[in-house]
């Protein structure tokens, strides 16, 4: 299907370009969302009368989306999850998780804006894309683990999966005596009654 497009979209154009795309984007996403028009002749001569004011508001909200950039670039989230030993998550850290803990911290960011080229589904801190205009996007810090104190190594750059067996302790060591018959109890763990009657 033959578009025009109202703003720009990332891998097509920029605003007034007329480009192909599958009817599915078209009719699914670009036209019910205002982001393009169908090519043909009415809405070219639409298009253009209007072409003015439309690169006037685009211009205006890359304007506020620059002022939002400063709040929202170089922000950390810290998202607390369930994992294996191995560091794999049970479920994974979705977009909706990013941009509800941003939202929290104060920034003005919904869903559409974070750009997550693949669900998160282990430990660790990832640079995520947020584009809060198509021409304006910044990038934030998201910092998966299973605890605070594991967020705060991650945020230091220790990776908590490779530490846990660096320092991984070995469990109970039996005191070996070279000298002890198979089956005897060690003296010192006999208490004074027993070892007497031993003697």
């Amino acid at each position: 299907m033959q578009i025009i497009l109202l703003e720009r979209i990332e891998k097509l154009g920029g605003i007034g370009d007329e480009v192909t795309v599958k009817d599915g984007y078209a009719r699914n996403f670009l036209l019910p969302n205002k982001k393009a028009l169908r090519a043909n002749n009415a809405n070219r001569q639409v298009f253009e009368a209007n072409r003015a004011r439309i690169e006037a508001e685009n211009a205006a909200r890359r304007e506020d989306a620059k002022v939002e950039s400063g709040n929202v670039e170089g922000r950390e989230v810290v998202l607390i999850r369930a994992s294996s030993n191995a560091g794999q998550l049970y479920g994974s850290v979705s977009v909706r998780d990013i941009s509800d803990a941003l939202v929290e911290q104060g920034a003005k960011v919904n869903k559409s804006m974070v750009v997550l080229e693949r669900p998160i589904k282990t430990l660790g801190v990832y640079d995520v894309r947020v584009a809060l205009h198509p021409e304006v996007s910044v990038t934030v810090k998201v910092n998966v683990a299973r605890s605070p104190d594991e967020a705060e190594l991650q945020s230091k750059g220790v990776n908590v999966i490779d530490a846990m067996f660096d320092t991984e302790v070995g469990g109970f060591t039996e005191a070996y005596d070279p000298n002890a018959e198979p089956g005897e109890i060690p003296t010192d763990l006999l208490d004074d009654d027993s070892a007497e009657a031993e003697a």
